[in-house]
Parts: structure tokens; sequence; C-alpha cells
């Protein structure tokens, strides 16, 4: 079994799309563990704000697998491909890690993990003290660092607010 780690995001019809999402999600893989639902302007281009959402699970899939099952529940949610990459999204479902691969065409762990806080806030709630496969730091350490460098909005709540 390995272990990987799924963001979910939304700005259209976010708390119905994101329960969705985690619905289908706890079909495909076990020991799911969620984070608390985080909140924050679209970057990139003008929109509505975003919800999301850290996901532990473990799974047998291989890493291909994994993304290729985020793709069919992503399509079944109405998601739309012909969009520009900032843009919109009804539902966004990216694999962030799976286990400690270093996969540069898989995008493992996804790049995004340093670049933005809605990535890297969840995973330091759900897996503070585990290294960063390339960095070489805890999850905590790259928050840290992060608040210190970085000037942005994000809103934390209990995932209930979904329901």
């Amino acid at each position: 079994m390995s272990d990987v780690h799924i963001n979910i995001g939304s700005n259209e019809d976010r708390a119905l799309k994101l329960t969705f999402a985690l619905e289908a999600l706890e079909q495909e893989f076990s020991n799911i563990v969620v984070s608390s639902l985080y909140e924050s302007p679209a970057e990139g281009f003008e929109g509505n704000d975003f919800y999301n959402i850290g996901v532990n699970a473990t799974t047998d899939k291989s890493s291909y697998e994994v993304r290729v099952t985020l793709k069919k529940i992503e399509n079944a949610l109405g998601r739309k491909r012909d969009l520009p990459k900032f843009s919109a999204r009804i539902i966004d479902l990216d694999l962030v890690l799976y286990d400690d691969i270093i996969d540069i065409s898989l995008n493992l762990p996804r790049a995004d993990i340093l670049k933005y806080a809605h990535i890297l806030a969840p995973l330091v709630e759900l897996s503070a003290s585990k290294q960063h496969p390339v960095e070489g730091q805890t999850y905590q350490e790259l928050w840290q660092v992060f608040q210190c460098n970085r000037d942005f909005v994000l809103s934390q709540y209990n995932i209930d607010k979904l329901y």
C-alpha cells in the first residue's frame, strides 16, 4: 500500500462539488483523513474564491492509476478540460504526493507545494513532521518559511462548513 496526498479545489458550486469529490475518493481509496477546509482568493485570474481540502489516503494503485482515477472523478463531476490553466474550476483533484517518490514527468512531489498556501497548509495540518522528498525539510518547516516570504490570504474552517 502506498500513501498519497490529494488536493481538492473548487470555486464553482464549491461545497457541493467538494462533498461529491470526497464521496468519490472514499470509494477509491482507504484510510481517508481530511484536512480542514481552506478558502483563498483565485490566483492568476479574476474569479470566485476557492475552497480547498487536503486528503491523505492509502492505495494499492500505481501513481499513474491514481492520476487516471482522479481524472475520471473530475470528468464525472463536470470538469471541463478546454479552459485556460488559470480559470474557474468546477473541480480540481491533484495528486500532490505519492509516497516519497520523486518523478518529474508526473510532477511528484507536486511543485505547487512550495508555491501556494492552499496546497501547503493542508499538508502541514495532516503531515507536519513528514519531510518533503526533494527539499528535505518538514512541511512545518516549509510553512514557517512560506509565511515569512509570502503575502497571501487563506482562511481555515472546520470541514463541517461543507455540510
